[in-house]
């Protein structure tokens, strides 16, 4: 049977329209602290609800915890239920605009449109389905944890472990809220002597592929890196276009051979990530003239499976090597054509081209005098500033360049937040596996639901922050290519691996996830959805 009250409380969620980097932010998680205070057990034992605003923030975003303490026995055995509370933006829903938090009201408008794709109408007619900003991703999913909590909290007598629910805000780009809520997982682990099995997020999941009807239950979560590639090149007036070496070319050549190449595409136990996307790519001139692009820019979204660092700079290097050669093969093959039409004698053009890692540019640039203390100023000018974290150290390189006196086409490399490690359940954290298979194999009994199991969720979720799977070389290759990681985005690497949390992906069932169809599946989330969750804690804690 539905879970009435876990679609009424995804409504109340819905409505606050909490959109990243916004108030709604803050007060989504008043909301939280409110409803957890007014549960009987939390009356009791107030100090068990952690609310804790994130540092120097101004919108005061806060982290909401609660831990139920099981009453049966004396036990630190505890499982984690962690989501997070902010979404994305509206502006894809146009004239929908005013309605894209307000599931009911949406629901009606979309009716009334004629020209709504037809498996949305098919959706939307069948009466499964709520719409809205944040339904599927994932309020909806924090709604189903917050009532378990709730009535699990009415028999505490009946657990012998304990429940923690964490709630996050700012998930949907720098994941702040999750990284400072690893003090309050590490502070209540300490003082209640706390053994966190495993973290379940609620985070959506989604068909995979045109009428797949299973449902996916993920035993880890895929990293991120952000290489980020600052290249240099050779102005010129584009009367004489020949003679020069196009940055921004340089860039759209370098998308073209990375962007959604499977060649990239990280691989482990049989299963591949999404190869890499270009998320932004500029030249760096700051007005309009007639000379070419002597700096350009270019990230890209890369997501990791189980390489190394060492593989992955690899890879990415040589095909900035690549695309340098065919860049200046190109220039020479136009150049002559262009000389053959006008009678003209082509003689080809030569060019010191150079590829390297932002260590290797400040270990030359160290050589000749490059200052640390400078370095930290430029980092920090440019924060006080404002400028995007993302291109802050196209400062320090062009300081790097300018002190090494380096002045011909240079592609540099280097990564920028955020940093999302990868992790599954590898080791003595296996057995949790068959575990979760034989729970969902009871579910499936129950219901008849289809479960598949993958290793990694494939979207971008805080879990990747409680566990990490790179080792100890990776990690310094890392740092050493990450300009000013300490200052713009410091991670607890060392508490990460102290805190060392197994984490899975149930999710609630929808589609469309950030964009303005989003809709999310009641009959999945909210009945199947809890039932799976109540059999881990039977299976876990009583």
């Amino acid at each position: 049977m539905i879970n009435q009250e876990m679609v009424d409380l995804t409504k109340q969620l819905v409505r606050i329209c909490s959109i990243n980097s916004t108030e709604g932010e803050q007060q989504i998680g008043m909301f939280l602290e409110q409803y957890l205070r007014q549960i009987p057990y939390f009356q009791k034992h107030p100090e068990q609800v952690v609310v804790r605003e994130l540092k120097n923030d101004a919108l005061h975003r806060r982290n909401v915890c609660a831990l139920l303490i099981g009453e049966k026995d004396a036990c630190g055995d505890t499982l984690i239920f962690h989501g997070h509370t902010d979404t994305v933006g509206i502006e894809e829903y146009k004239g929908l605009k005013p309605l894209a938090c307000s599931p009911d009201e949406l629901k009606e408008a979309l009716g009334r449109l004629e020209d709504l794709p037809e498996e949305v109408r098919k959706d939307l007619e069948s009466g499964e389905y709520m719409f809205g900003r944040g339904a599927c991703d994932m309020k909806s999913g924090d709604a189903v944890f917050l009532s378990i909590l709730k009535t699990a909290s009415e028999h505490p007598e009946e657990l012998r472990g304990n429940i923690l629910l964490s709630l996050n805000p700012v998930e949907e780009n720098l994941h702040t809220g999750i990284i400072e809520g690893l003090d309050i997982l590490e502070e209540l682990k300490n003082r209640y002597h706390l053994n966190y099995l495993m973290a379940v997020n609620n985070d959506f999941i989604c068909p995979l592929f045109p009428g797949d009807t299973a449902k996916t239950i993920y035993t880890g979560v895929v990293g991120k890196l952000l290489p980020c590639f600052y290249i240099q090149g050779k102005e010129t007036h584009v009367g004489q276009c020949f003679e020069g070496f196009d940055a921004a070319m340089l860039a759209a050549k370098l998308t073209e051979k990375i962007s959604l190449n499977c060649d990239f595409s990280d691989e482990y136990a049989g299963e591949y990530a999404y190869p890499p996307s270009v998320l932004k790519m500029k030249d760096l001139k700051p007005w309009y003239n007639v000379q070419t692009p002597s700096e350009a820019f270019v990230y890209f979204n890369y997501f990791v499976h189980n390489s190394s660092m060492e593989e992955i700079l690899s890879k990415l290097l040589a095909a900035a090597d690549e695309t340098m050669r065919d860049m200046l093969q190109n220039i020479n093959d136009m150049s002559r054509r262009f000389c053959a039409r006008n009678g003209q004698r082509h003689s080809d053009y030569k060019y010191h081209c150079d590829v390297c890692t932002y260590d290797g540019l400040y270990q030359r640039a160290k050589k000749l005098g490059a200052d640390d203390e400078e370095i930290d100023r430029i980092l920090t000018r440019e924060l006080q500033k404002g400028t995007d974290k993302r291109e802050i150290p196209i400062h320090v390189i062009r300081y790097l360049l300018h002190t090494a006196k380096i002045t011909h086409p240079i592609i540099v490399l280097y990564f920028a937040a955020p940093y999302c490690p990868h992790n599954t359940l590898q080791g003595k954290d296996e057995a949790l596996i068959s575990q979760i298979m034989g729970i969902a194999k009871e579910v499936t009994q129950e219901t008849g639901e289809e479960f598949r199991f993958m290793k990694f969720f494939p979207s971008l979720s805080d879990s990747s922050y409680l566990k990490i799977d790179d080792t100890e070389e990776s990690l310094k290759l890392l740092l050493d290519n990450f300009p000013g990681m300490e200052s713009l985005y410091p991670l607890p690497l060392a508490q990460m691996k102290r805190l060392n949390i197994p984490a899975v992906n149930y999710g609630c069932y929808g589609k469309d996830a950030h964009k303005w169809t989003e809709r999310v599946h009641v009959p999945y989330t909210f009945e199947t959805l809890p039932t799976l969750i109540w059999k881990t804690i039977t299976y876990y804690l009583k």
